[in-house]
């Protein structure tokens, strides 16, 4: 546990909004143009590109799609396992996020929640948000991997092989979700391993289970103060301890060498790929973080990442997202563009779900 007083517990507990908040953010704005290409997207909206919060396809502003309501599921999960670590030792941290997991399934199964003495999994205040009762294009192998019941071994070994569930998914649906496994006090080692193995609940691929590691490994190191280049480094340097880590590490090498190579564009953003697949989605979103560009002239440094990280063909939501979980657990909420986060779906509850890990993680600090 972390027993933070005053300056340090703000601190932390502003990282901890900031990247839920941040991914909230940047899934919003890229959730209108997913899967459009940039020909499209520029002709609609012009040749910047989007520039801001734009309606969906139903006509709604600032609403999030399944990456944040996951990260969402995903926090409280792994919330209850820490506390279950600090409380007695018990190693369930797996099967508590996969039993979040099904409470997030039931969000796109119903329309609102179901009793909860219809089963053992349906617990606590977050599957009862009306809000989250929405399907948001969930990625098919998150929506038919949760509820296969396997729960990885908590203690197994992260080596490459692939995982039982859906062996060759390689999609960003297990990276999406995955940042809250940095929050903690533990290891960026063990935050690595931990998004790992339950990443290979939905996702057995070891691309797309690596990609989560590494992310949630990046994150731990800027919840300490980490800068976001030394961060991802760090990430990368860990990520490669482990057999099978080339594809991802080749990606993340990429990103790191074009962002270090001048002024960023969408275009450039295009050479990384589309986001669809785990490496290519991190990739993106590492280059969105660390580049700098006058693409948007009037817009401040983080904006301006933000939506370099959604203005391409591909997967626009999830890379979005991941870059703003990078984007706010480096900066903290307050430094957020408040404009937009004003205007994002469930932003007062995704905001208590973060103080609820605070309050949990440094038990010295009071509650906000």
């Amino acid at each position: 546990m972390r027993y933070l007083q005053g300056e340090e517990l703000a601190v932390y507990r502003a990282r901890v909004r900031g990247c839920l908040l941040g991914g909230a953010i940047g899934d919003a704005l890229g959730n209108p143009i997913e899967m459009k290409s940039m020909v499209t997207v520029e002709a609609q909206y012009g040749e910047e590109g989007i520039t801001g919060l734009v309606p969906d396809r139903h006509g709604m502003v600032g609403t999030i799609t399944d990456d944040t309501q996951m990260t969402l599921f995903t926090a409280e999960g792994w919330l209850r396992g820490y506390a279950r670590i600090m409380a007695d030792g018990g190693r369930v941290e797996t099967a508590l996020v996969q039993e979040a997991y099904l409470r997030w399934l039931d969000t796109q199964q119903h329309d609102a929640p179901p009793p909860e003495l219809s089963a053992p999994h349906r617990t606590g205040w977050l599957r009862k948000e009306p809000w989250l009762y929405a399907r948001r294009a969930p990625g098919r192998a998150c929506e038919f991997g949760v509820p296969k019941n396997h729960v990885p071994d908590p203690l197994g070994a992260v080596d490459g092989t692939p995982g039982p569930v859906n062996p060759d998914a390689k999609g960003c649906g297990s990276v999406m979700r995955s940042a809250p496994f940095g929050f903690t006090d533990a290891s960026p080692q063990y935050a690595f391993e931990l998004a790992a193995r339950c990443a290979r609940i939905t996702h057995g691929h070891p691309t797309s289970y690596y990609a989560s590691g590494a992310f949630a490994a990046m994150i731990s190191h800027l919840m300490t103060g980490e800068s976001l280049a030394g961060a991802v480094r760090l990430g990368m340097e860990l990520l490669a301890r482990y057999p099978g880590h080339e594809e991802t590490t080749a990606a993340l090498r990429k990103a790191v060498g074009l962002a270090a190579a001048g002024p960023a564009t969408p275009q450039k953003v295009e050479s990384l790929g589309g986001g669809w697949i785990a490496e290519e989605a991190l990739a993106i979103a590492v280059y969105a973080a660390l580049a700098r560009t006058d693409h948007w002239k009037d817009r401040t440094p983080i904006e301006s990442a933000l939506l370099l990280a959604v203005n391409h063909s591909g997967d626009s939501d999830s890379t979005g997202a991941i870059c703003g979980n990078l984007l706010g657990a480096q900066h903290g909420d307050a430094l957020l563009p408040q404009h937009w986060l004003a205007q994002i779906e469930g932003r007062a509850q995704i905001a208590m779900l973060a103080d609820e890990f605070t309050a949990t993680v440094c038990p010295g600090g009071q509650r906000p």
